[in-house]
Order: C-alpha cells, then sequence, then structure tokens
C-alpha cells in the first residue's frame, strides 16, 4: 500500500475544523476502495458482463463515509476473514461513536496482526489523549514517528498532546515539523476526526499555536479563526497579539484589524 493511501485514515488532533476550533482529533486508516458503493447495491467492473456483490468491508467503508458507524461495524463483522485494516476500520467507527473502550479493543486487535502500523498506533494514541493519558499518548506518538518521521498529522496529534500537558515549547517543536512535513496540515485534511475534550485553558492554547502555525504556513483567514478562538478562550490578549511579531503582516488587514478593536468577552 503506498504512503497516501495508507494517510487517508489517520486520526489527526487539532486539523482546521471550523465547527470544532481548538481540537479535532486526526485518525488514519486505510483509504477507502475506489469501487465503493451504497449499502446494498452493487460494484460494477470496466465490463458489463462483470457484476459483483461489494464484500462486508467494501459496505462498510460506504456505511462509515455517510456516517453510519454502527452499521458500518455491523458490516465489517460479517468480514469472512478479520484482517488489520478492517480492525483499525472497526476501532475508528467505534471512536466516532466516543465508545472508546470498543475503540481501544479494535486498534489492539489491528495491532496484534501488524504492529509496526504508524497509522493504528496514532489512532490508538488518540484514545487515550481524549481519556487524558497523556503520558501513554505521548508514549504511542513517538512509536508511530519512529517508524513513519515524516507523517504530518501524527506530528500535529503529537504537539497538540503536549500542548495540553501546558508543554508549549515542545508542542510548537511538533508542530513546526508537521508544518515541514505538509505545509497545508494546519488548513486540509480528508482524515476523519473526533473533538479533544480539552479544558477552555488547553483549547486557547491549542488555538493559538494553531494560529501560528497557519500564519507560516501563509493561511490567513485560517490564522484569523484559529486567533478569534484563543482570544475568546483567554489564552492571550489582544494587546500581546497586536505587539506579536508573529501576527505583524496581519496589521494592515481590516479583518485582524476589526479583531484586535473588538472589546475582550466577558
Amino acid at each position: 500500500m503506498d504512503k497516501l493511501s495508507r494517510n487517508r485514515w489517520t486520526v489527526v488532533v487539532p486539523v482546521l475544523v471550523v465547527a470544532a476550533l481548538g481540537g479535532p482529533v486526526v485518525l488514519a486508516g486505510q483509504a477507502l476502495e475506489n469501487s465503493l458503493v451504497e449499502p446494498g447495491s452493487v460494484a460494477v467492473s470496466d465490463s458489463p458482463s462483470r457484476i459483483h456483490q461489494p464484500t462486508p468491508e467494501q459496505t462498510g467503508d460506504a456505511l462509515a463515509a455517510h456516517q453510519r458507524y454502527q452499521a458500518a461495524i455491523a458490516a465489517y463483522s460479517q468480514s469472512p476473514q478479520m484482517t488489520a485494516a478492517i480492525w483499525n476500520k472497526m476501532g475508528i467507527s467505534y471512536q466516532m461513536m466516543f465508545n472508546s473502550k470498543d475503540a481501544i479493543r479494535c486498534y489492539k486487535g489491528s495491532l496484534r496482526m501488524d504492529s509496526r502500523n504508524p497509522q493504528v498506533l496514532n489512532n490508538l494514541a488518540t484514545v487515550y489523549a481524549a481519556m487524558k493519558q497523556n503520558a501513554q499518548a505521548d508514549r504511542l506518538y513517538r512509536k508511530a514517528l519512529k517508524l513513519d518521521p515524516e507523517n504530518a498529522a501524527i506530528l500535529k496529534n503529537l504537539g497538540t498532546d503536549l500542548l495540553a500537558e501546558h508543554k508549549y515549547d515542545k508542542g510548537w517543536e511538533a508542530y513546526q515539523q508537521a508544518l515541514a512535513a505538509d505545509p497545508k496540515i494546519f488548513s486540509n485534511s480528508t482524515n476523519p476526526k473526533v473533538e479533544n475534550p480539552a479544558s477552555v485553558q488547553q483549547r486557547g492554547a491549542m488555538n493559538y499555536y494553531m494560529a501560528l502555525g497557519c500564519m507560516r504556513s501563509g493561511y490567513t483567514d485560517c490564522a484569523l479563526q484559529y486567533l478569534r478562538a484563543a482570544l475568546d478562550e483567554g489564552f492571550t490578549s489582544r494587546k500581546k497579539v497586536a505587539c506579536d511579531a508573529e501576527f505583524a503582516s496581519l496589521r494592515a488587514n481590516p479583518a485582524f484589524q476589526q479583531l484586535i478593536a473588538e472589546p475582550a468577552a466577558q
């Protein structure tokens, strides 16, 4: 499997999700098959004479793509042979339903069959991070990065976890490494995401450093969104942001000027 396909299903922590600023976690896994089908339909090959029913895995992929996670799990469970990839996909579906216990069980089932899969290690780490077991999450992120050192999604997840532990310098360092690996990591992702249940102060820190990441990548709108969230959550002040050299290029931007001029949230 090529690197692009494997990265398609990794769980990452703070990727730009406007509806959930400050802490989505990104999951990783197998790419959906090109013959993605709707539940109950058939997949038709290039030859009209060759029509076949979708496999349980293909049906599960289609259901998961439509956020029908419980039905997807049922479909995956009908697979004649449970592979590491299927266990991982089941783990993602459980995690998207906030069922940490079964997500962990499935990810560990995947790792028993393929212990050196960095995407599954990342996904398991995100469950522990959501449970605030940060030391365990850090260990798994670092283990995954030993296998895939330039995986931007995993680096970003590690950075978010470090920020949640108030290790701001180390978290920002991990974000910078993620940016070096993928300059667009803070602005787009096709990976599924789960919300990070951090405190308001922790989310403020995450949003502030993600704003820095967007600035370094040249994404002004992205930076302004995260910066507004950081200010609303009280991590920094408008006065400090106005004087911050990292945001100097925004000073002539009308949206930035409006943000700085707004009264602080009570």
